[in-house]
């Protein structure tokens, strides 16, 4: 190993360490549990110089999210510290809190560190902040533009005193926000110390070597695949109608360039994705599919171009509502990427697909609680192999919430949790299955689903069957079943049980 992959590497790690720092100091389940937060580090110009193998729809967004915030927020001193969840800034939804700090070297502004972290909840009308029915991101939760929580290193107390009282659990949201803060703490120091040791200059060098080797590399791996066009379509679920989302991808020499020309326009509904999620998605099947190790950077991100056309569902106009475009439409952008590089390279056929958003809360022992996880699905299959079952899909890599640990925090039960046998898509290869996962209340609870793959089923390759859609139902205590659309909110009492069923993969190839 070279001298400058040995500095690239130890960035990498150090990217890596601001991720376990968050994880281990963080009060809520969903971090502390589930991880779900990205760290990244970056240069002067917003550049992406390292990242943690964290979460992708967040990882990708950075590229966008930092630049954005630059140009916002103006000049920063050391010891300063941004904070903002705005999504048509930070690049993804309200939930997910960016922290945004600057790394001065003697006295010189060198780069920045940055972490995100999906906060449970962030204000607004129901629990976890992912609305349903939201038209508006006013109806999801609350919108911090960029302000600096730290100001030459102290606490800026009035940020603070804000998101406790607009945020519904704060004394868990400012737990995980002071773990983010000390995660970029922690990447400022050790990024000051890789300085001391191998220089100042020496480091900017490695730094630009890393990012254009990065990108000849890429450009190596996909003059594999050959020049080529691929376009298909794939759908969303809104009410009794879909939504489309058209893709032409273009494959050549000078990379890859990615048309959602044709996309239906945005919706008065919470699954329009802004512009950051829609890179990310097209940037995470494309990192997914290259062959060789290869260091995510702005190497890698230049070699993507994403057109988006503005007041569609890939790129609305503020204020649309985008809490579900990070955690749905993600998945389906991903989805349509593969599937039209599938006319011109080997690819999986399609996984779950949903990330089966659950959102709960309610006022337990005089203190309101709120509680959001997502559950897995089973991946496609691939051109020699099955799918993989009861995973986080594609633009989620999180971990599920321990049952021990939600029936310790929260007033709920589980009743089931196992695979769910015969989901995925038949073939010669075949999908991998969902899985089952289902709850009773033990007291009277606010219940939202946002998913989807509720009516068009995750599909098949070259033959390969689709896998099961996904399902929901309410056994209320009376004995009544309800089966439920893929979105909602409704009002659980004590002992109704929730059964989710999320999709099998797609199948690969016919029997």
């Amino acid at each position: 190993m070279t001298s400058w992959e040995i500095i690239h590497k130890a960035f990498e790690f150090i990217a890596e360490e601001m991720g376990v720092m968050l994880k281990r100091s963080a009060m809520s389940p969903n971090i502390r549990e589930r991880m779900d937060h990205s760290c990244a580090i970056t240069d002067v110009n917003g550049n992406i110089i390292a990242q943690a193998e964290h979460i992708p729809v967040h990882l990708g967004s950075f590229s966008i999210g930092v630049k954005s915030t630059l140009n916002v927020i103006g000049e920063l001193e050391e010891g300063d510290m941004v904070v903002l969840n705005d999504p048509y800034i930070s690049g993804t939804h309200l939930n997910d809190v960016m922290l945004l700090a600057p790394i001065y070297y003697n006295t010189k502004l060198v780069g920045f560190v940055v972490n995100k972290a999906h906060h449970v909840d962030v204000g607004g009308p129901l629990p976890s902040s992912l609305n349903p029915y939201a038209t508006t991101i006013y109806e999801e939760g609350f919108v911090i533009p960029p302000v600096k929580v730290m100001k030459k290193g102290k606490i800026n107390e009035e940020v603070i005193s804000i998101i406790k009282e607009n945020f519904k659990v704060p004394e868990v949201s400012i737990g995980d926000l002071n773990a983010q803060i000390s995660a970029n703490l922690n990447g400022i120091n050790r990024i000051k110390q890789m300085f001391d040791k191998y220089g100042h200059e020496n480091v900017l060098k490695t730094w630009d070597i890393s990012i254009k080797y990065s990108k000849e590399l890429v450009l190596s791996e996909i003059s594999k695949w050959g020049n080529g066009v691929g376009e298909d379509e794939d759908y969303l679920e809104i009410g009794d109608e879909l939504k489309t989302i058209r893709l032409k991808v273009k494959v050549d020499e000078n990379g890859i360039y990615a048309d959602f020309y044709g996309t239906d326009n945005q919706i008065e509904g919470p699954l329009n994705a802004v512009y950051g999620v829609t890179f990310s998605a097209v940037s995470f099947v494309i990192r997914s599919l290259l062959g060789k190790d290869i260091p995510t950077n702005e190497g890698f991100y230049s070699v993507i171009k994403v057109n988006a056309p503005k007041g569609t569902i890939v790129n609305p106009n503020k204020p649309a509502a985008v809490g579900g475009g990070n955690v749905e439409t993600s998945q389906r952008i991903a989805d349509v990427t593969f599937k039209a590089l599938s006319h011109i390279i080997a690819v999986p056929a399609a996984g779950s697909g949903t990330m089966m958003n659950v959102m709960m809360g309610s006022i337990h022992r005089g203190k309101y609680w709120a509680y959001y996880e997502t559950i897995g699905g089973g991946t496609g299959a691939r051109p020699n192999k099955d799918g993989v079952s009861a995973v986080q899909v594609n633009m989620t890599n999180t971990l599920n919430t321990p049952i021990e640990i939600a029936e310790r925090y929260y007033p709920i039960m589980f009743t089931t949790y196992k695979i769910r046998e015969g989901s995925g898509g038949v073939g010669k290869y075949k999908g991998g299955d969902g899985i089952i996962r289902a709850f009773k209340v033990l007291e009277k609870t606010r219940l939202s689903i946002m998913a989807e793959r509720f009516k068009v089923a995750p599909w098949g390759l070259k033959g390969g069957g689709n896998g099961k859609p996904a399902r929901v139902t309410i056994i209320r205590i009376d004995g009544r079943k309800e089966e439920m659309p893929s979105k909602f909110s409704t009002i659980l009492n004590k002992g109704d049980e929730v059964i989710i069923e999320t999709p099998g993969g797609g199948g690969y190839y016919s029997d």
